[in-house]
């Protein structure tokens, strides 16, 4: 593009952020929602039933996209701090990646031929999912983590933050729902399994890639318009990156976030995983009831997400994470003891689970921009871009390594594995168990080191206050006098 949409005003930092804009970036992470969730449901399935690949080289596929998307998350992370731009340092990267994003993502629904002979167009196949995932991967990324990196630069109000994510996590919940929603839709209408996941994948990339336009255009007035109120030594010269390592590492709230994080979308994707064994194989009903219950708890987590803004507003966010997931962990434990043919119960604890999770969007996302501030305070240097990165690179390694022993604690119980045009077999009793284990005491135990976790993370809503005082006497050339009692000290 070759020109900005409209000059920035001067909006002060202390402005509240109104509808309009809290909507547009709300609206930034609609497409990665809808991705992430079709490829966590459909892509695997795709590869093997429709692409006709060989189910260690699709797992494959998914796992080397993975680790390079694991990877990349702090190489762009770093490069958008650094960024100079008339257009700041997020929104070059949000406006130039959208396409690839959305032309990548399409391009992993088609089928192509590569030879007659199955045994070259099996590995011709393996070498196209797999350039086109990195590629999707870096477009992906390039896109998303600019765009979570702007909530510090368009407000530093504490209570709007909660709220600014409340709008992001609408519409990533939302995305998610309409997803599942539109392939059901699809499914419905057209038989041929290529047709299905080609039109599936084509609307899912416009519709996609044109929120994210939308997000630039409706945030860059108010972004732009603080930057006046950035610290002037955060366009000075960047530290090694090894150092800038060493210094988010020690920053020791930013480790309670990471636990808390990890903590809560452990037990997500868990559940998640786990879901279709356990209502299909413990309670016995049939696949589409899998899709009933993951609306049930999306549909709970999107409207209770500004019920739970409304409540940090009042009570902080650390109150918050303890409501919603001490009433999560009772769900889970529901789960485990649930029994077949308790059908209604288990939509019951579906939506009362919906509430515990729309905690985990919220509330770790929106702590983060308070311990970047702690670090700006202590540096001199802002570094949103480094402290997100790594966020998404812990959170991604750690939850492929949860899921990869649940999955080998499934084998190792003896899970006897589906044959495509069979019934479904009957499960042993110790697979029937570990699937009750893996949807109850794993994430339960995983949701009480949050909690523990959440109940020492050390700022507060007055120590928040305190960091951004100290901030702007800093810019004002004012140096507060040496107090060693002075709490932030102790951070």
């Amino acid at each position: 593009m070759t020109s900005s949409p409209h000059p920035p005003s001067e909006t002060p930092a202390a402005e509240p952020l109104n509808f309009p804009t809290k909507l547009a970036y709300g609206a930034g992470d609609l497409g990665p929602a809808i991705t992430a969730n079709l490829l966590a449901f459909f892509l695997l399935y795709f590869l093997t039933s429709v692409a006709g690949l060989n189910a260690a080289l699709a797992g494959s596929v998914l796992m080397i996209g993975k680790v390079w998307d694991a990877i990349n998350d702090p190489l762009v992370g770093v490069l958008s701090d650094r960024t100079q731009s008339r257009w700041g340092r997020r929104y070059p990267w949000m406006v130039l990646g959208a396409i690839p994003f959305g032309v990548f993502f399409f391009l992993q629904w088609i089928v192509p031929s590569f030879s007659p002979d199955p045994a070259a167009n099996q590995w011709g196949l393996f070498w196209y999912y797999v350039i086109i995932s990195i590629f999707f991967n870096m477009a992906y990324t390039a896109v998303n983590l600019p765009y979570t990196a702007l909530t510090p630069e368009m407000t530093q109000d504490y209570n709007e933050r909660t709220s600014l994510n409340s709008f992001r996590f609408a519409f990533s919940i939302g995305g998610s729902i309409f997803s599942l929603i539109l392939a059901q839709v699809i499914f419905g209408l057209i038989s041929d399994g290529r047709q299905q996941y080609l039109l599936l994948g084509l609307l899912c990339a416009v519709i996609s890639v044109l929120p994210i336009y939308w997000c630039v255009w409706g945030t860059y007035q108010r972004t732009m318009g603080n930057k006046a109120g950035e610290s002037k030594d955060s366009e000075e010269a960047n530290i090694p990156f090894k150092e800038q390592l060493r210094i988010v590492f020690s920053n020791r709230p930013f480790l309670y976030v990471i636990g808390i994080y990890l903590c809560s979308w452990l037990a997500v994707q868990i559940t998640a995983a786990i879901i279709p064994y356990f209502v299909v194989n413990w309670m016995g009903l049939p696949n589409q009831a899998f899709t009933q219950v993951a609306l049930a708890v999306q549909g709970t987590a999107l409207v209770t997400l500004f019920f739970w803004s409304a409540v940090s507003d009042r009570v902080g966010k650390r109150i918050v994470y303890f409501l919603g997931a001490g009433l999560w962990i009772l769900v889970q434990g529901g789960l485990f003891f649930l029994q077949p043919g308790q059908v209604g119960l288990m939509y019951g604890l579906a939506i009362a689970a919906g509430f515990g999770v729309s905690t985990a969007y919220l509330v770790p996302w929106s702590m983060v921009p308070d311990v970047i501030e702690l670090d700006e305070l202590r540096t001199g240097q802002r570094r949103e871009g480094i402290f997100y990165g790594f966020m998404v690179l812990l959170q991604k390694l750690g939850l492929a390594l949860g899921l990869f022993l649940v999955g080998n604690a499934l084998d190792q119980a003896s899970f006897i594995e589906s044959v495509p045009g069979q019934p479904t077999p009957l499960q042993p009793e110790s697979a029937l168990f570990a699937i009750r284990v893996a949807i109850g005491p794993i994430p339960t135990v995983s949701l009480i080191l949050g909690l523990v976790l959440a109940y020492f993370y050390p700022i507060s809503r007055e120590i928040h206050a305190a960091i951004l005082l100290r901030l702007r006497e800093r810019r004002q050339g004012i140096t507060p006098p040496d107090d060693p009692t002075d709490p932030i000290n102790t951070l």
